[in-house]
């Protein structure tokens, strides 16, 4: 949800440096970096241990965390869908693709979304305080499945962060990773620069958090996802010369990654 569905990210990293400075400490991208995707209950943990504080300080926190970005969230014009998102969205209605929106935030956080980008797209909502295990456990996804009555391997997840994108692998869903900080990845070890020219002209960091194996395509944005691309990724019939090592995704003689199109 966070960073794929809505543009997010922003208002809880403005809670995070808040909260750190609380603690007498800064907020620092590799913070960041493990944090995202993760759920209160385990990102809390990690902020609090990167600043060198006692485990006593989580609570506090993570109350404060929560309080904070459900006010942020809550401020006129403060979410703003990503780009592409209703597009999609519109699209898998039309197409009677039935989906669910699985997130790692609490309810309380999951609502202001639906308001904006529109519960009636959805058939199914899981937040994070509604499961035993987050984000990178299955458990999210494999809920939303039984719930949506569908088998996971026909499902496709759609994911922005490393956790979420393991989570859905783990659960045995076709996974496509939309990075909304592609810059906190390590895109040179998954071979993904190789798909896009643009992001190597960009100066993208070898240096970040490893692309999750198992991933059926790694793209650049909800532009490049449509319902003939995620049925064809659960289709067993589709042939296996069409699933390609390198991220991304060929179809029809057309392959899809970073920075768009790539005709072959």
């Amino acid at each position: 949800m966070d960073g794929l569905l809505v543009d997010t990210e922003p208002i809880w990293t403005i809670a995070e440096h808040e909260a750190a400075a609380r603690l007498g400490g800064e907020f620092t991208p590799a913070m960041k970096r493990a944090m995202i995707g993760h759920g209160i209950d385990t990102a809390v943990p990690l902020m609090v241990s990167m600043l060198g504080l006692p485990a006593s300080d989580v609570a506090p926190t993570a109350e404060f965390l929560l309080r904070r970005s459900a006010e942020l969230f809550r401020e006129p014009g403060a979410i703003v869908p990503q780009p592409g998102a209703v597009e999609l969205l519109v699209a898998l209605r039309a197409a009677g693709v039935p989906t669910a929106l699985v997130s790692s935030s609490f309810r309380d956080l999951m609502e202001p979304v639906l308001h904006v980008v529109g519960d009636e797209f959805f058939a199914v909502t899981v937040a994070g305080d509604e499961v035993t295990r987050r984000k990178p456990d299955p458990e999210p996804y494999l809920t939303a499945a039984r719930v949506l009555g569908v088998d996971p391997v026909r499902c496709v997840v759609l994911e922005d962060s490393p956790s979420g994108a393991r989570a859905g692998v783990a659960a045995g869903c076709a996974t496509i990773m939309i990075p909304s900080m592609p810059d906190l990845l390590d895109l040179t070890a998954s071979g993904a620069l190789e798909a896009s020219g643009a992001l190597e002209a960009s100066g993208v960091a070898a240096r970040g958090e490893p692309v999750p194996a198992g991933l059926a395509a790694l793209l650049a944005s909800l532009h490049d996802v449509t319902p003939d691309l995620m049925e064809s990724l659960t289709t067993p019939r589709l042939s296996p010369s069409l699933r390609p090592s390198r991220p991304g995704y060929e179809l029809g003689g057309v392959r899809h990654g970073f920075g768009g199109e790539d005709r072959a």
